[in-house]
This record gives C-alpha cells, sequence and structure tokens, in this order.
C-alpha cells in the first residue's frame, strides 16, 4: 500500500513538470557549453518571439540572437559592470555595434555622413561649428540622408553642463522631433562637458537612445567598448584645420630639461577633483619638481581657503606656465573636476611626456592608439611614489615617449579637423572591419588618417614602412607621360623621352595618358620599344588624369613625365636609383620654391634658381604609386576641379600633399644646366611657361591649397644629391653616371 503511494506522488510531481514546462514556466538550459556548433540545429526556431519569455526593454538585435547570447556571457564583462549596467546614464549601456548599429544602411553607398541642416533660431558653438564644418568639408559628407551611413545632429550637444551660457535648451524634445532620429541609430553625438556642480556626471540631460557618444572625459565605467569613442577635451581655441608642429624640433641626447615633472592649475578645495590636487604640495620640492595649484578662482574662492592658499599663490605667480611647459621632460596631468584635462594636449604638444593621474578615464582615441608609448598612465592613490618613478625612466625610453608624443600630436590631435576625421575613421573602420588599419598603422607615422586601408591592408604596399618591415620597394618603375599636343613627326620631343625612358635598366613599362583633343594615333605612329608600351585616354581630357590610380601600374615607383621634358636614360637611372633609399618622397630634377610675401600677406611661388627649394615638379619626377590613390580619394573634389579648369597647378598639389603626409621636402638630385633653357625652348609649351597668367595661377594655387590644408606643409631644402665622384677631378673611366656631367 504505502509503495502505491509513493508511485502515485512521483506520477503527481512527473505530471506537474511536464504541464509546467509546456507552458514556459520552466526553461531547461540546452547545452551546460552554451550555443556551438553542434547546436544550431536542435535551437532553430527559438530565437526571440518563439516560446522564450521576452524580457523587459527588449532590443531586437540585427546580430542574430545566439550572438547576442554569447556577447551577454562573455568573460570579459565583469560582475560589477553587469550591476552597474541599470545605474548608467545611457539607456543603451549595453549598446554594442553588432546589437545597435544597422549596416545595412552603409552597404548601398560605403560609408557616408550626414549633417542635420541647422535649425532657424538655434545657437551653435564655435567649436561645435568647428566640427560640423569638419564634417561637411570631408571625404565623407553626403547632403542626402538615404544616402548616409552615419547621421550627426546640428543641434550643439558639446556643452551640457546646466550652468553653462553654451547650454541647450528643450534638447530631448528637439531630437525627439527630428524625423529622422530612429531612437538614435546610426547616429553619433559630440560631448565636451556633462554634468554640473557639485558632482558633475556624465549625464547629458537628454536620453542619447541607441547613438553612439564621441565623448570627452568619459569614464571607462560608462564607456561603451568598440561603441564609443573616447576624445579629447579641447578649448575652444583649437585652430579648426592645419593646426601647429610640436615643439620637439631636435632630439637631445640625453633627452633631459631643467624640469623633471611640473604642473601649474588651479586646487580645489572641497568636492569633486579636489583630493589629488590638494596633495601636490606633498612632491613639490622647487627644484626639478615643481607642481603649482592657486586657489583664487570662483566667485567666492576666499569663503573656502585654507592656510595653504596664501603661500600657494604667492608661488603659482613667480612661474610662468609656457616656460615650464617646454622646459619639463614630464608634465604632471592629474583629473580636474572632470575626468579629462586641457593639459593633457598641451603637454602632448610641448613634446612634455604626460604622467596621467586620472583614475578611470578612457584615453583618447584609446581603441587605436597604444598610450604606453607616448605617456605615463599612474595611480592616483600613489602620488607619492610619481617622482621615483619617472626618475627611474631610461633616457632612451624617455626619448621614445617624447617622439611619440609629436607623432600623436601632430597625426590627430593638433585640430579639429583631425581630432573629427579619426573619430570617422575609427567607426568606419569598424563598419569595414575587413578593410580595417592594423595597430601598426595608427601608431606610426604618418599615422592612421594617411594611411588608407581601402588602398590595401598589407603594410608592405605602402612607402612609408619599408624600413620597419626590413623591405625594399620593387627594383623597377613605370613610366607615365603626359601628352596633351597631337603627334606631327618623329623628332618631336616626346618620341625622344619615350625612346630614353624605355631604355633604361630600371623602366618596366611605359604608360601615355593621352589628353589630347585630338584623334588617339595608330599603333604604328608610336616609336618601337623593348618594354610594354600601353596608351590610355585620359578621363575626360582633364589634366588631374594623370594622377589617377590606374590598375595598370604594375611597380611601386612612378615616373612622371611631361611631353617635353628632355631627359636622358642616365639621368632618369640616377633619379630612381636615389629614390630607392628615399620611397616615401619625390624624387626629380627640376625645384621650385615658396615663400611669405608680408607686402601683400600671402604666400609666393617663385621659379628662380637658387641653392633653396620646397617643391619638385611632376614634370620630371619620381614617387610611389601610392600617391596616386591619395590625390584621387584623400583630397576634395572641389581642389582637383580647381586645377582642372585652370590646367595648372596639378604637380604643386602633389607637392602639398606629398609634404603633408611626410612633413620632409621633396629630393632634388643633380642640377641638369640646360633643363631650364631646353624646356622654355619647346614650342609644344613655350606660350604656357611665358604666360604671365600661368605664373600668377600658380601664385593663386598657392595660397587656396595653403588655406584648405590649413597650414603650410611644404619644407624647404638645400640638399642636392649628386652621383659619387661627380665633377671630380678624376678618371671619367670611375665614374657610373659619367654621362650626366656631359650634359
Amino acid at each position: 500500500m504505502q509503495a502505491k503511494k509513493r508511485y502515485l506522488i512521483l506520477f503527481s510531481a512527473g505530471a506537474c513538470l511536464l504541464l509546467l514546462f509546456c507552458f514556459g514556466g520552466i526553461q531547461v538550459p540546452l547545452s551546460g557549453r552554451g550555443p556551438g556548433r553542434g547546436d544550431d540545429r536542435s535551437l532553430a526556431g527559438y530565437g526571440p518571439g518563439a516560446r522564450w519569455r521576452r524580457l523587459q526593454g527588449y532590443l531586437q538585435p540585427f546580430s542574430s540572437w545566439r550572438e547576442d547570447w554569447a556577447d551577454g556571457l562573455s568573460d570579459h564583462v565583469s560582475p560589477r559592470q553587469k550591476r552597474d549596467a541599470s545605474s548608467s546614464p545611457y539607456t543603451g549601456k549595453r549598446c554594442r555595434m553588432e546589437s545597435c548599429f544597422d549596416f545595412s544602411l552603409c552597404q548601398r553607398n560605403g560609408f557616408r555622413v550626414y549633417v542635420y541642416p541647422q535649425q532657424k533660431g538655434e545657437k551653435i558653438s564655435e567649436s561645435y561649428q568647428n566640427i560640423l564644418t569638419s564634417i561637411e568639408g570631408s571625404r565623407f559628407y553626403t547632403p542626402d540622408p538615404r544616402q548616409a551611413c552615419l547621421f550627426v545632429l546640428s543641434l550643439d550637444t558639446l556643452d551640457r553642463d546646466q550652468l553653462s551660457p553654451q547650454y541647450v535648451h528643450n534638447l530631448k524634445a528637439k531630437i525627439q522631433s527630428l524625423a529622422l532620429w530612429n531612437d538614435g541609430r546610426n547616429h553619433i553625438i559630440f560631448n565636451l562637458y556633462s554634468g554640473t556642480w557639485p558632482d558633475y556626471t556624465e549625464d547629458l540631460g537628454f536620453d542619447i537612445g541607441l547613438a553612439m557618444l564621441a565623448k570627452a572625459s568619459i569614464s571607462t565605467e560608462n564607456f561603451r567598448p568598440k561603441f564609443d569613442v573616447s576624445i579629447p577635451l579641447f578649448s575652444k581655441d583649437h585652430p579648426r584645420t592645419g593646426g601647429e608642429r610640436g615643439y620637439l624640433r631636435h632630439n637631445t641626447i640625453p633627452p633631459y630639461r631643467k624640469y623633471v615633472l611640473v604642473f601649474k592649475g588651479k586646487r580645489y578645495l572641497t568636492g569633486i577633483g579636489s583630493d589629488t590636487r590638494n596633495a601636490l604640495y606633498h612632491v613639490h620640492n622647487s627644484q626639478d619638481v615643481v607642481l603649482l595649484t592657486t586657489c583664487k578662482h570662483g566667485k567666492d574662492w576666499q569663503k573656502h581657503k585654507d592656510a595653504r592658499c596664501d603661500r600657494d599663490n604667492a608661488e603659482y605667480d613667480r612661474y610662468d606656465y609656457r616656460e615650464m611647459l617646454y622646459n619639463s621632460t614630464f608634465c604632471l596631468v592629474p583629473r580636474g573636476r572632470r575626468l579629462g584635462s586641457f593639459r593633457f594636449l598641451e603637454a602632448l604638444q610641448a613634446a612634455c611626456v604626460p604622467v596621467i593621474l586620472s583614475n578611470g578615464w578612457e584615453l583618447p582615441f584609446s581603441e587605436i592608439i597604444d598610450w604606453n608609448t607616448a605617456a605615463v598612465i599612474g595611480d592616483e592613490r600613489l602620488l607619492l611614489q610619481i617622482p621615483s618613478t619617472v626618475r627611474s625612466i631610461h633616457q632612451d625610453k624617455i626619448l621614445s615617449l617624447r617622439q611619440q608624443t609629436q607623432l600623436l600630436w601632430e597625426a590627430y590631435f593638433n585640430s579639429v579637423e583631425k581630432i573629427v576625421l579619426t573619430t570617422l575613421e575609427i567607426i568606419q573602420d569598424r563598419v569595414l572591419e575587413h578593410t580595417s588599419r592594423s595597430s601598426l598603422m595608427w601608431n606610426s607615422l604618418p599615422g592612421g588618417l594617411f594611411t588608407l586601408p581601402q588602398y590595401s591592408t598589407h603594410l608592405g604596399d605602402f612607402p612609408f614602412f619599408y624600413a620597419k618591415l626590413g623591405i625594399k620597394p620593387y627594383p623597377k618603375f613605370t613610366a607615365i607621360v603626359h601628352v596633351v599636343t597631337p603627334l606631327v613627326s618623329l623628332s618631336q620631343p616626346v618620341m625622344k623621352l619615350l625612346v630614353a625612358v624605355a631604355k633604361s635598366q630600371y623602366c618596366a613599362q611605359v604608360i601615355v595618358v593621352w589628353n589630347c583633343d585630338k584623334p588617339l594615333p595608330a599603333k604604328h605612329r608610336w616609336p618601337t620599344t623593348s618594354v610594354p608600351f600601353i596608351v590610355i585616354e585620359g578621363e575626360r581630357l582633364v589634366i588631374s588624369s594623370r594622377f589617377l590610380p590606374y590598375d595598370t601600374i604594375p611597380t611601386d615607383a612612378v615616373l612622371s613625365l611631361d611631353e617635353d621634358t628632355v631627359l636622358s636614360t642616365t639621368e632618369v637611372d640616377f633619379a630612381f636609383t636615389v629614390w630607392q633609399s628615399f620611397p616615401d618622397r619625390i624624387v626629380g630634377y627640376p625645384a621650385r620654391s615658396h615663400f611669405w610675401d608680408s607686402t601683400k600677406e600671402r604666400w609666393g611661388y617663385t621659379s628662380k634658381w637658387t641653392n633653396d627649394y620646397s617643391m619638385v615638379l611632376t614634370g620630371a619626377a619620381i614617387y610611389h604609386k601610392y600617391y596616386h590613390y591619395l590625390y584621387t580619394t584623400y583630397l576634395p573634389a572641389s581642389l582637383r576641379t580647381m586645377v582642372d579648369q585652370m590646367s595648372n597647378c596639378e604637380d604643386i598639389l602633389m607637392n602639398f600633399l606629398v609634404s603633408s603626409v611626410t612633413k620632409l621636402p621633396p629630393v632634388k638630385v643633380t642640377q641638369k644646366k640646360q633643363y631650364k633653357e631646353t624646356m622654355m625652348g619647346q614650342s609644344s609649351r613655350a606660350s604656357r611657361w611665358a604666360d604671365p597668367d600661368h605664373f600668377a595661377q600658380r601664385q593663386t594655387c598657392m595660397n587656396k591649397f595653403a588655406n584648405w590644408f590649413g597650414t603650410m606643409p611644404l619644407v624647404h631644402s638645400q640638399m642636392r644629391l649628386d652621383p659619387v665622384l661627380f665633377k671630380d677631378q678624376v678618371s671619367i673611366l670611375r665614374k657610373k653616371y659619367r654621362e650626366i656631367e656631359r650634359l
């Protein structure tokens, strides 16, 4: 009888469990190891909306639900991060590109960015206007929202401190009324200041939804990896474009300066951010560690002053901040009211290695920049150990740190435009992950903005990484001859030029870009050469077609030639030999220079033959074919259109581009005495070189180009490379390039 009762109880319990399972009361894990390849079949049909209960606030992802589940169970999410998710100021705390970004918008037209039209009556700060202008002037911009992959608000979101005069009221309602807002999906919001006295939280005062944040002073706690972008805090005086060079002009060995560690700034007597700055006097020694603070700020500072204020204020006024900055090896960058500080960018520019004391700060562009190579990252709780720590750093490491500060400053931080473009490039790398940049591209010269992965993701295809990789460029060149006049006779200069170039031992191929309005000559009209010979009709007969990235260029080096250039085979061989040692620069013969005309307050262009030059004209020059790609894709269409309309200045623009990338001058090779006279004597272009309008146009181009680049990138040089034993009083038989001396 007892056995029957036990069986009855077991049967009843089993039936209850079965009913609970059928009605969704119990969810049984399908596998202890999570969804793997072998589970695909058993999990089919059980996505969101099937039998599983929908959680409150569930976001329908663009990725599969399995990927989101795996992401939620990933090991890198700490328990604390999971607990803090609900208390975050952002409702989309768990947002990642896979769940909150619609990649399909980028598949139609690539990575294009749309800026909302400015609303009537809305005030915009100068800093935010600079951001919008930088986007609208970039190659990513589109005026058509239907082509856009990313959207940027025209409403000023930079300053969300309610006590600031730049604060925009009713921002939440204004954003929600935008037809394209879509809960913030595929939007990016720029912000420099958030929160207000006394706690300065990271709340922006409106719901950002599923939008990405490009934010200064963002904490690692609220930062959403691979979704948000941490940007530096910059002042309203930060230049929109161009920007100043870093101040490391010469590498001194050993790399020590007058001071070891310096700081000069406000001291907060109460409230957030006061602890570290209040303790700096413990480390200050008035000799090589000079850490100065002042209480004299704010309206009622005297009400809160302590016993040290008067002494601190007096010593604070004795030192010049700029003099300290430029004469110190390390610069302390403690947190202020917010995590970020203006000191950060100031230290980078001055080649003063930043010593960062701001626990929990997500450093600017941390996704791409290895800050351990350019800064010392300390702990606020270990302030007293900082002097001994920086003193223990070896001088070789100090030199390396200082050099890296200059690279990062000039590549990503010296203008608002570069900060904005770096932000957009980071997002583009996420969207087009298969063509994203490597860490070496971001952290090596010339920087990620000039190393476009759409050209190649292989480091060996760029002229900047040959030395790092221990490789050399391909030992041959492709000659590209730009022809604008019809063929009349076999004695034309272009015919002699083609023959001379094709005879070079380094020539792999000759390409003629036919930009003449006459019909293309028959094949038998061209000279017979021992290397492949290709004739390409120029695109729309514009001068910029000579710089198109033709697929028919098989070599790294391009020898660019005008049709009336007069060069011998020996000269071509020598120039290419020189270029192999300078593969990132323009190497060639005809040189020109620029100067600042103080009377007219503009840049001038000169063709006088002097010992000083800053340009090598592409009428007879060798450079890497990657610059064809940069010329076509990096430069704005407005500059190329201006060049094409004038049929002039394309060589100047190429020099501007290469010098802005390398920060170096071109390389001039052995002077050719007859070059100037020969060029002026050619009938095909004599009128052009003698035309005063032609020269005036080039003056205009100089200033137009400098205005777009935001600075003058051209660099002067007095170096000329000659063959060994050139002009030496020795036997001609001992000279390798003996023919050059006879010209």
